[in-house]
């Protein structure tokens, strides 16, 4: 008589450049990232193996650190299974590290923060070299301004203004804890955004917004009202997917 084999959770991060891929999750006719990891992890235990991720990251968009689980009978060190991945991913995709972890945990619903960072190359030429990652905004920005602004985005809001119509989930109260903007010598400029969760095109409208805020066409406080509208025609333009990074995710 067999012994049933044991079943393993795994949590891992993994690092990648989205720019070929459109998307982290699952889709028909395009290649994912969570595509990409599945099949990196089928030549490693043998047989088709689900990865949950901790969420959604939009085609184009960057991951610094992404974290996903996965269940399987196969049991081998720690310090191994990145090895065993990075050698099936290709370039564009890096798993950083991986754990075993108690069966409760769930990458996506133990979350309890998550940073998203964007980047924007604040000069009049653009760089070829940051093209791949960041916006291009070639005119003068009020980084006071869209700092002002900024602050009436933290805390608990209803975002709809801020989410794309084409977001399928009918809450769309968020909390965002902090959002911080810092000018680099270089010409770059950061913004960062915490908070639990976010919705689908979120960061990046706010982006947009701010930025629209920094080069005159809203004022600070027009933020507020586009918060109240509760529309989403009434924010700024939605910024390109290529500047933004999942940063890290806290559980």
């Amino acid at each position: 008589m067999s012994m049933a084999k044991t079943l393993h959770k795994i949590k891992c991060k993994v690092s990648y450049d989205g720019g070929a891929y459109g998307g982290f999750q699952l889709q028909e006719n395009v290649v994912t990232i969570q595509q990409m990891l599945e099949e990196a992890l089928l030549s490693i235990v043998k047989e088709p193996t689900r990865i949950y991720g901790s969420g959604r990251t939009d085609a184009g968009v960057h991951a610094k650190e992404q974290v996903f689980h996965f269940h399987t009978t196969i049991q081998i060190p720690e310090d191994r299974w990145p090895l065993a991945f990075n050698k099936k991913l290709p370039e564009d995709i890096v798993v950083l590290e991986a754990a075993y972890v108690p069966d409760h945990f769930h990458a996506r619903f133990d979350v309890v923060e998550k940073t998203y960072r964007y980047c924007l190359w604040n000069h009049r030429l653009p760089n070829i070299f940051k093209r791949r990652y960041s916006w291009h905004v070639p005119y003068s920005l009020d980084i006071g301004a869209m700092r002002q602004a900024a602050s009436f985005l933290i805390g608990e809001h209803d975002f709809t203004s801020f989410c794309s119509s084409k977001a399928v989930v009918e809450d769309k109260v968020r909390h965002v804890y902090e959002i911080s903007i810092e000018e680099e010598e270089s010409g770059e400029i950061w913004l960062t955004f915490r908070g639990k969760g976010f919705l689908y095109n979120m960061v990046r409208i706010m982006v947009g917004t701010l930025v629209q805020v920094g080069s005159g066409k809203y004022s600070c406080e027009a933020v507020k009202d586009i918060l109240d509208a509760k529309d989403r025609h009434q924010a700024g333009v939605t910024a390109p997917a290529q500047g933004l990074f999942l940063w890290n995710v806290k559980y």
